[in-house]
């Protein structure tokens, strides 16, 4: 059938009215990568339940300390070990001073050193592990086999080696830990730019003239960022049971300094009549170190590419 133009009216040509707000609605808009991370990461309890903790421990290590009367040094040998009261919530040690206080202040030394020595590893484990993954060939294999070397050594005994010549403190501890405890981070960053680099994208940017440092920073290592966000995250609660093991032999900070770890070493020998004493700083070590390990977990399903759906 034929239809002249004549008979076409311009009513036919206008545009369909359809409200803003319902154009909007039907199409969503396309999650990120992280954004969708971040989704399948809350709807895990137990990691949700781990960094709740966590945020609980922060919060607390910071203004805990503020919400009593007393300082972590104090000492009054009349109220040498009292049980948990109204007066001093978490009891008192064999000097008098306030459990409480001193827990808190403890849980900031105790964080410090693990968030601390964990940062240091990530640094070096991911400069050295990415030299050698995006390099490859000699340079590779010599800085491999140190990295082999180092890890033969027996990591606690080289650390309380360490921590005889260095001597305690802060710095020290965190020094001893870190000497030879970035090298799991730097095997994994090595596996994974290994396989990264062979991709497309990675030979274009070869191709176009990048230089090394901008193929390793802008393309291999935050293609590589979930690995080492997953073991960031577990080697703070190894480096916090170093640390606490550390003090609990006496090679760690010291008096009148607090870290659950001397805490704990404090409160073992009067475990029998004082429990209070070892029972606080022990709990809250292991429940850091629970939820460190949750939050890892999580993560490392959330970043799991085979767990999207």
């Amino acid at each position: 059938m034929e239809v002249r133009l004549e008979t076409l009216s311009e009513d036919l040509f206008t545009p369909l009215k359809r409200p803003e707000k319902l154009s909007e609605q039907l199409g969503s808009p396309s999650a990120s990568f992280w954004r969708d991370v971040w989704r399948r990461f809350r709807h895990n309890r137990m990691a949700a339940l781990g960094l709740a903790m966590l945020a609980l421990m922060t919060v607390m290590a910071i203004f805990g300390p503020m919400m009593s009367p007393y300082t972590y040094f104090d000492t009054n040998l009349a109220d040498h070990n009292k049980p948990p009261s109204a007066e001093h919530w978490f009891g008192t040690d064999d000097l008098g001073r306030d459990m409480f206080t001193r827990t808190w202040y403890g849980a900031r030394i105790s964080l410090f050193i693990g968030i601390t020595a964990a940062v240091v590893d990530l640094l070096v484990g991911v400069l050295w592990g990415g030299i050698a993954g995006l390099t490859g060939g000699r340079t590779d294999e010599t800085l491999m086999r140190v990295a082999d070397v180092l890890y033969g050594l027996p990591y606690m005994l080289t650390v309380i080696m360490l921590m005889v010549i260095l001597g305690s403190g802060l710095i020290p501890i965190i020094i001893a830990m870190t000497i030879i405890g970035w090298i799991p981070m730097a095997r994994i960053v090595r596996g994974q730019l290994l396989q990264l680099k062979e991709y497309e994208y990675v030979q274009a940017a070869v191709a176009l003239g990048a230089s090394m440092p901008r193929i390793l920073f802008k393309h291999l290592i935050p293609n590589a960022m979930g690995p080492i966000i997953v073991t960031m995250t577990l080697t703070v609660p190894a480096a916090i049971f170093t640390e606490a093991f550390l003090s609990f032999l006496g090679l760690g900070v010291q008096a009148p300094v607090a870290s659950w770890g001397t805490m704990a070493a404090d409160g073992l020998p009067a475990m029998k009549y004082y429990p209070w004493r070892l029972f606080f700083p022990a709990t809250f070590i292991s429940l850091t170190m629970l939820a460190f390990n949750l939050v890892g977990d999580g993560l490392r399903d959330a970043l799991d590419p085979r767990q999207r759906h």
